[in-house]
């Protein structure tokens, strides 16, 4: 079973201005999503973890409410660049960041 830490990694090295998703992560690190979920709730003390980049396999910001505010994973979303509308993330298989592909040797 991942940590928390390793989750943390991988949810830092997405780049600026692209997402990935909770299964993506799992998938990389062989666990599962929910752990990832877990993770990402508990991330949002951690200002070096940016759990606004990690959403559902559709796009939609299903992780909104763990947030200080409800608007402010799309602020920080819209911040870098991404277009979000009715909590789903717009032209999302182009920002789409895989870890089994960025990351792969």
């Amino acid at each position: 079973m991942q940590s928390f830490e390793e989750v943390y990694e991988v949810v830092k090295l997405i780049p600026e201005g692209r997402v990935s998703s909770y299964g993506a992560i799992a998938k990389y690190l062989s666990t599962g999503a929910r752990l990832v979920g877990w993770a990402m709730n508990a991330a949002h003390g951690l200002h070096d973890v940016p759990a606004h980049r990690v959403v559902n396999r559709n796009g939609i910001l299903t992780g909104k409410f763990h947030f200080e505010s409800p608007t402010l994973m799309q602020e920080l979303l819209e911040a870098e660049g991404i277009e979000i509308v009715a909590d789903k993330i717009q032209n999302f298989s182009k920002i789409y960041w895989d870890p089994q592909i960025e990351l792969s040797l």
